[in-house]
């Protein structure tokens, strides 16, 4: 069966057969409460409707940050099993900040303040920059300040996924400064990855090692560690004894969470 029959169309991102699921049987994410200082549950109750209430004061790299983190957050419940609905509290830059998450891969927000209101018992995680106090109860993910440019600069490149990924390769809780050719570098890493995945694809398909599975669940669950998932790709990458059809699977399922759109250049020229 060839890979475009067993995937469908992957411009259009079908999501592949992974194998069997993990060995755990209750997945938990467990997250750094910015309110008590304690790791907890993200959630009480896994398969309940969770609201991701991204609160943004700004529009910079700053907000974006913590609009990233929030799709990072909303995408991991859910490959947990958890129900979840993405909403952004803003009081200036709505547009802005919608426009943005657009062009960043991460999925749409709900406007924030009336639509939560009514959601009664909803269970809720607020993710805001640190030191930002919000209001109610639930679980409250801190995000330290991006600086070095202007948030604006998401819409003059070729490529926004390479900011996606300069953001993602540090720590949520570690201040991250973009200087000059930050983002350029990011674009290659960015491009030599899916021209490996490209490569990857063409041999056979072949399951997600359990082990390699369980390194990229270990990873997210522990804190969202985003720097880590892509540390287990790079691992990967130096394995021999994994075949290159389940270096493409692996990619593909670690996209669920990364949204770096790793498959696009399959089947371009070389």
């Amino acid at each position: 069966m060839s890979r475009m029959s067993r995937h469908g169309d992957l411009n259009h991102r079908k999501v592949p057969a992974y194998g069997p699921p993990h060995a755990y049987a209750q997945p938990v994410l467990r997250i750094l409460d910015a309110k008590t200082g304690e790791t907890v549950p993200a959630v009480s109750a896994r398969r309940a409707l969770t609201r991701v209430q991204a609160h943004a004061s700004g529009y910079d790299l700053t907000a974006l940050r913590v609009l990233l983190t929030s799709d990072l957050l909303l995408r991991a419940l859910e490959l947990g099993g958890t129900p979840v609905l993405p909403l952004l509290t803003a009081d200036r830059h709505q547009a802005e900040l919608h426009a943005a998450a657009t062009t960043l891969g991460i999925r749409p927000f709900e406007d924030g303040r009336d639509l939560a209101a009514g959601l009664g018992e909803a269970q809720v995680v607020h993710v805001a920059a640190t030191g930002l106090a919000v209001p109610g109860t639930g679980v409250t993910v801190a995000v330290a300040p991006a600086d070095g440019s202007d948030a604006a600069v998401l819409h003059t490149l070729a490529d926004p996924a390479a900011l996606r990924l300069a953001l993602l390769d540090a720590p949520r809780g570690a201040a991250v400064h973009l200087g000059a050719g930050a983002l350029d570098a990011a674009g290659r890493r960015l491009g030599r990855l899916r021209q490996s995945v490209a490569h990857w694809a063409r041999s056979p398909s072949r399951p997600v090692p359990e082990k390699v599975r369980g390194r990229l669940r270990d990873a997210w669950e522990d804190d969202l560690d985003v720097p880590a998932v892509l540390g287990v790709l790079r691992w990967m990458e130096n394995q021999p004894e994994i075949p290159d059809g389940a270096r493409f699977e692996t990619c593909a399922y670690a996209d669920r969470l990364l949204a770096l759109d790793l498959v696009r250049d399959i089947g371009r020229a070389p």
